[in-house]
């Protein structure tokens, strides 16, 4: 008899292993509108089952909270149980003597503080508060609230203009979102329970790409109320769109020569080429809205003039001031901040790196597009330094993929120290000091400590600075709360003590995404048509196909293709490259219709008007 063996796993191992990833699959799909309370039973038994029970707070404990939570579900529990569970949770989490113990009492501790109102709810009512009025996952993650399985059904059905249609009773950029979009829909796609998330950002371009029918809706009549809109970017020309449907005269103000914001002065052609941001734009501007470019805001005419015109005012002037590292060094030559740098080559002033070795720092979208920007003209090398982990950078991962396959390196855990800079001045080097990950924030994220260790020295001679986005609300300042750097706005958008100005997006949240802007936006253009005394309404009309009954047997996503990253260096054509139509076919049969199956068809899962 051997004394060792090579261990193969057998059937049983097999399945449970083929389970275990089932439960993972159906945890990252599990859509938002669960009740809570239910789903901290789920995980508390998951955990109590992994236990290995030989301390008390594990064995017993954890036992105890499942039965008290099971009465808070069955509504056979009182306001005294929800005391006891609060405190039995935490006498496991400070006795547990594993991890395992500790962090599943840990989970129901943070539950019944978080949502009380929800334990209390199921206590007195029997009923849960928690839900939302969306039930489609995708739908409901979306922050402008498209129709995605509706216009997922359309491009399986072949009609790519009612698809941009209905996308733009919610969403006046189809196009440039269908190329830059982040996709939040994607993270609760329910199609993740069989392999993989729809790959719905790339059905959108492709719908955008082959739509030809560019007629805009219908305006309702004339309101005779004027509507100034300063800020010409995403969020002001998406209030400027559904006003307008609205019968409302909109002017808007840009301080810049074209409309665009940061889609057009802070996303490189790479990745979203003029003329298909030009195409929303113009779509958005043949409503009839009145635009006034090359218009600062305190410099060419003061806000009070504004306001003194128009019925209501939207500042939507966003995030295009950069922030500073705060190191010696900074006003070396040859140090560019990111912001600057992007809008600088879509002006037209495109400075020449050939050659050049670059360090970027930062690690979001900014950074990735300056590290892809820096290597399109012509670097000898990049390094993006970043001083968290690579795992931690708040840049989309295909961002992080894309730049590396470009040739960027990533030095993660590096923090600034100073910048080297040579007799005339110029950048040579950029010392860094080496972090060490320490414990987790309150922002969820685990914060960087200096490590025990010497600085290191990257030779360079550019640096470029993406730590972050300020705005500039001086204009404002005396109409408006200013704290922090951010415009003070209700979530309804209006601003506190003023008759009638509006704020949002950038300037009120601080640097976000294009689909927030356009959210953002939408929901500015319904409550200054409520304030107005107005409630008009924006509908779609078209007819969405009935779902294919079909069992969508388990099939790969559809993952759009990038150029040869050899042909980057000196070009900044688009390197994306969209579906074609076998696979755009594929990938909208992949949808599993959660408006017409499930829990969609009864709760209402589909909304044609706003």
């Amino acid at each position: 008899m051997s004394r060792l063996s090579i261990k193969t796993p057998d059937r049983a191992q097999t399945v449970v292993e083929g389970l275990y990833r089932d439960v993972e699959r159906r945890i990252s799909a599990s859509p938002p509108g669960l009740c809570p309370v239910d789903m901290a039973l789920s995980f508390l038994r998951l955990c109590h089952a992994q236990t290995c029970g030989k301390c008390v707070p594990c064995r017993i404990g954890l036992g105890q909270l499942t039965t008290l939570l099971e009465q808070v579900l069955d509504s056979t529990a009182s306001t005294q149980t929800i005391d006891l569970i609060e405190k039995t949770a935490r006498v496991i989490q400070d006795t547990a003597d594993c991890a395992i113990g500790y962090e599943a009492a840990r989970m129901v501790l943070q539950g019944v503080q978080g949502f009380r109102e929800d334990y209390v709810s199921h206590v007195e009512h029997g009923r849960c508060l928690f839900g939302l009025d969306q039930p489609v996952p995708c739908v409901a993650l979306c922050p402008a609230g498209v129709d995605i399985p509706g216009y997922i059904a359309l491009v399986r059905a072949g009609r790519y203009n009612d698809a941009v249609r209905l996308i733009r009773k919610d969403n006046p950029f189809p196009t440039v979102c269908g190329y830059v979009c982040e996709h939040p829909c994607e993270a609760r796609c329910r199609r993740r329970m069989v392999d993989d998330a729809i790959n719905i950002c790339g059905i959108k371009r492709f719908a955008c790409d082959h739509a030809t029918d560019m007629t805009p809706p219908p305006s309702a009549a004339p309101t005779g109320m004027r509507i100034g809109i300063v800020g010409g970017g995403p969020c002001g020309l998406s209030a400027a769109y559904f006003l307008s449907l609205m019968g409302h005269q909109v002017v808007v103000y840009d301080q810049r020569p074209k409309l665009g914001g940061m889609l057009r002065y802070g996303i490189p052609d790479y990745r979203l080429p003029p003329d298909r941001l030009d195409a929303d734009i113009d779509f958005i501007l043949s409503t009839g809205i009145e635009v006034h470019t090359d218009t600062a805001i305190g410099r060419d005419i003061p806000f009070s003039a504004i306001e003194e015109q128009y019925d209501a005012v939207y500042i939507s002037i966003g995030a295009h001031n950069d922030k500073k590292l705060g190191i010696e060094g900074e006003d070396s030559q040859g140090v560019y901040s990111a912001v600057q740098l992007l809008r600088d080559i879509g002006e037209g002033h495109v400075p020449d790196f050939t050659g050049k070795r670059v360090c970027v720092v930062g690690g979001g979208n900014v950074a990735m597009d300056a590290t892809r920007t820096a290597i399109r003209l012509g670097a000898s090398s990049v390094t993006c330094v970043y001083r968290r982990r690579v795992a931690d950078m708040t840049a989309l991962a295909e961002e992080i993929e894309d730049a590396q396959s470009e040739g960027c390196t990533i030095v993660p855990l590096q923090a600034p120290d100073h910048i080297e800079a040579d007799e005339q001045g110029r950048v040579t080097a950029l010392w860094t000091r080496p972090q060490i990950i320490g414990a987790y924030g309150s922002d969820g994220r685990p914060r960087p400590n200096d490590a025990d260790a010497p600085l290191q020295c990257l030779p360079c001679d550019v640096v470029v600075v993406a730590i972050g986005q300020s705005i500039d609300a001086r204009p404002f300042d005396q109409v408006t709360p200013v704290v922090r750097g951010k415009i003070q706005a209700a979530s309804d958008a209006f601003v506190p003590n003023t008759p009638h100005v509006f704020a949002g997006g950038d300037a009120v949240t601080g640097p976000a995404t294009v689909i927030r802007a356009v959210a953002a936006g939408k929901v500015a253009a319904a409550n200054i048509d409520a304030h107005l005394g107005f409630r008009h309404v924006i509908e779609s009309d078209v007819d969405i196909p009935a779902p294919h009954l079909t069992n969508s047997p388990a099939c790969g996503r559809v993952e759009l293709r990038n150029r040869p990253a050899a042909e980057c260096v000196g070009d900044f054509s688009l390197v994306k490259c969209g579906m074609t139509p076998e696979e755009a076919e594929q990938e909208t049969s992949r949808c599993l219709r959660c408006d017409h199956f499930g829990y969609g068809i009864f709760k209402g899962g589909r909304s044609n008007k706003w």
